[in-house]
């Protein structure tokens, strides 16, 4: 996973002054600091889980992303039900961009509900729809900028892995 990490990291991130980086108990948003790029990191080395936080990256404004976190809200696993579904309400644009990167890489795209210690599934089919509602909305209107750069730098990485392994 590294590969496709690093050359993300090389061909795109680095204009954004930002890195994506593993290894992590959870994931987290460091802004910039000073001379220091911002980073995106992810829980260990969980493929998923960075392209997850790479989509908060790409819907976070300007503003946004000059705060630790984006400045959000994040209730800890163990969630109540009214919890869960504003967390639903705010999961949706970066799941569906999410999804979009899977399908670069070729990898199977679940929506996460993120609350193991209290999950019900209150809730869970319909937000599963509305992620793939919005997927398909921004696949006819148009994935954000930073999104579309990404898809197609993890699209061209995953073409040139396959096409290797056919040699």
């Amino acid at each position: 996973m590294n590969t496709w990490v690093e050359h993300l990291n090389r061909r795109v991130l680095y204009r954004y002054a930002t890195r994506l980086s593993g290894g992590h108990a959870e994931p987290f948003y460091r802004a910039p600091q000073g001379t220091e790029p911002a980073e995106v990191q992810y829980t260990l080395d969980y493929e998923r889980s960075a392209l997850h936080e790479l989509g908060h990256w790409c819907i976070a404004g300007t503003a946004r992303r000059k705060l630790d976190d984006y400045g959000y809200w994040y209730e800890p696993d163990g969630r109540t039900d009214e919890q869960q579904r504003l967390f639903y309400e705010v999961e949706i644009r970066p799941q569906a961009i999410e999804k979009h990167f899977c399908t670069a890489l070729g990898i199977h795209f679940e929506v996460s509900a993120d609350n193991l210690a209290n999950f019900s599934g209150n809730g869970i089919d319909a937000f599963s729809a509305r992620v793939h509602g919005q997927y398909l909305n921004y696949r006819s209107a148009g994935f954000p900028q930073r999104a579309t750069e990404i898809y197609e730098c993890l699209q061209r990485w995953h073409r040139a892995q396959a096409d290797r392994s056919a040699a």
